[in-house]
């Protein structure tokens, strides 16, 4: 996989580079801009080069469609900001306009297609339709530079197809993503921790089955924990169960234990009556209760203070930690508590940690966690779990001429 150093002398080189900048927005306002803060020195690097850099992004699921609701409007304002200097926003995204603004740039300038996802053909499995989209894309540079980690997951035409048209690089930000889940999965510092939560446990099956042969301990939070805890016997009440996957947990349980791994289940939750999602509040009283002992009229929504003590136990004892999936529903101050909790373990381990993008990077920021108390934020929660499941990521394999 190359580098931009590979690329030599950049000054006057019209660069297309594909960022991953699929922000939360309220309204047009961005809530978290830890994607664009991580494409800064990527960018940096092109720009002090002399490069003339045009950003290909999405946002959102337009669906193929314009949608203002979805314009990158918001991340090209804060990325000028973040650079201090202007970027300009197309039009379009392969009509005039983006194509006039790329002829436009001189050494040292940067500017930004609108959405990629505007276009259909962006995320087609037609190959022939993908292909004569990055024909388009390829007009707007003469090299593609791949920084967007939290797509490398899909075969998709800013992505995968214009690699193969024109002379490629990954940027530093894709280069890290990858050197760091290499280490996790090549030769980690032992005892090396697993920390999966969410709420779906189907979503992390295939990574819990990988991660059973590489990690020695993976601890289950979230709601993906009531599953396993219901193919123990145990009643969780009204909490949220994957029947479908509950042979699944069964048979992890018992591989670990065979294997001689951990799987380390909470001892307690928060749980409460329900919970009114669209108004953000907790129905009833929020309680303390035991996996041993849960009510059938209340739901779990958090892990407990004893779970807490247990999961950080566990972590801070760990020389490499992998965190994917909050332990409640964080967004709720009363469930947040465990998750708080995760992130702080994680700033006291002695070795190398990393939070897995997601819901898992923006709970830390939630909690007021500086980027820097960990040793690694993913940018890409699927890419990053796609990667750790063992799976070849199309957009870094393209890269390495495997595509």
């Amino acid at each position: 996989m190359k580098s931009i150093a590979d690329l030599g002398d950049l000054r006057g080189v019209r660069i297309v580079i594909r960022c991953d900048f699929n922000v939360p927005l309220d309204g047009d306002v961005i809530t978290d801009d830890g994607r664009i803060r991580a494409a800064l020195p990527t960018l940096r690097q092109l720009l002090d080069g002399g490069a003339r850099v045009m950003v290909l992004a999405h946002l959102g699921r337009p669906k193929g469609m314009v949608n203002p609701k979805y314009s990158l409007a918001p991340a090209a304002a804060r990325l000028g900001e973040l650079l201090g200097q202007n970027v300009p926003l197309a039009a379009d995204v392969v009509g005039e306009s983006a194509v006039a603004l790329s002829e436009s740039l001189a050494d040292g300038e940067i500017g930004m297609a609108e959405n990629v996802r505007f276009e259909p053909a962006e995320e087609s499995k037609d190959e022939a339709e993908r292909v004569a989209l990055a024909q388009k894309y390829a007009k707007l540079g003469d090299v593609f530079v791949s920084d967007g980690f939290g797509v490398v997951h899909r075969k998709q035409a800013s992505v995968y197809d214009i690699a193969k048209l024109l002379p490629c690089a990954a940027g530093q930000l894709v280069k890290t993503e990858t050197d760091v889940l290499a280490r996790l999965t090549k030769d980690p510092q032992r005892p090396f921790a697993v920390v999966l939560g969410g709420a779906k446990v189907a979503d992390k099956l295939a990574v819990v089955d990988n991660l059973l042969k590489i990690a020695d301990t993976l601890v289950i939070g979230g709601g993906m924990a009531y599953t396993f805890l219901v193919c123990q016997g145990v009643e969780v009440g009204g909490s949220l169960v994957d029947p479908d996957s509950v042979e699944a947990c069964k048979g992890y349980l018992e591989q670990a234990k065979a294997a001689g791994k951990r799987i380390v289940l909470p001892v307690d939750f928060r749980a409460s009556e329900g919970m009114d999602f669209a108004a953000h509040q907790v129905v009833g009283t929020v309680r303390i209760v035991s996996a041993d002992a849960f009510p059938a009229d209340l739901q779990g929504f958090d892990i407990g203070p004893k779970s807490e003590a247990l999961f950080a136990e566990v972590i801070e004892g760990a020389k490499t930690v992998f965190w994917n999936g909050p332990m409640g529903v964080f967004e709720i101050p009363e469930f947040a508590e465990g998750t708080k909790a995760v992130a702080e373990a994680l700033t006291k381990v002695d070795g190398l940690t990393v939070v897995g993008g997601g819901d898992s990077a923006a709970a830390v920021r939630d909690a007021g966690f500086p980027d820097d108390a960990f040793g690694h934020i993913s940018t890409g929660g699927g890419a990053s779990l796609e990667y750790l499941e063992g799976k070849v990521l199309p957009g870094l394999a393209v890269l390495e001429g495997e595509g």
